[in-house]
């Protein structure tokens, strides 16, 4: 049995949860998010606690319990605090610039990038070598920032290119001169 999937999941106040048909929508203060849920696994409520519980316990049950937790655990999280990922850029004259629902990136590249952002997710542009996303679908946004950064990915001698805010990018020594 899963771990993760046997532990509970807790509803706040402001968060309403529906499952009808294996099928779960949850509203909150930030929006609504709703997901099919696999035939094989149930929920089950308890005054403002989720349970994953399995229907039979073999395999494929077994290794969806935890996934299928975490994943209702996330949208609980998601319209209830929402999620942020910030991304830096680092490189001389790149910088990203927002129009609306469109980031502007020059990334050492004859021309610039438009990259326009998915339904349900914000940025701001901070300094203008800073991005931060936000959102309610930590699926959409996870997506959206690795999306963002592979567009020109860190490089390990120079460290020129995008990366994530918490990322550590491992250095490597240029060439020396051979005597």
């Amino acid at each position: 049995m899963s771990r993760v999937g046997k532990k509970p999941i807790l509803i706040p106040d402001n968060v309403e949860v529906a499952y009808k048909e294996n099928f779960l929508n949850v509203k909150g203060e930030k929006g609504v998010l709703g997901r099919s849920i696999h035939p094989a696994l149930d929920l089950k409520f308890e005054n403002k606690i989720i349970y994953v519980t399995v229907y039979k316990d073999d395999r494929i049950s077994r290794s969806l319990q935890g996934s299928i937790r975490s994943i209702v655990a996330n949208m609980v999280h998601g319209v209830s605090k929402g999620f942020e990922r910030v991304l830096d850029i680092n490189g001389i004259g790149y910088r990203a610039t927002l129009k609306g629902n469109t980031i502007t990136l020059n990334l050492g590249y004859s021309h610039p990038i438009d990259f326009v952002l998915p339904e349900g997710i914000s940025a701001t542009v901070d300094k203008k070598n800073s991005i931060k996303l936000a959102g309610i679908d930590k699926e959409v946004l996870g997506q959206t920032a690795a999306s963002i950064r592979m567009l020109r990915p860190p490089e390990p001698y120079k460290g020129k290119g995008i990366k994530y805010a918490e990322e550590h990018i491992r250095r490597k020594a240029g060439k020396t001169g051979v005597k």
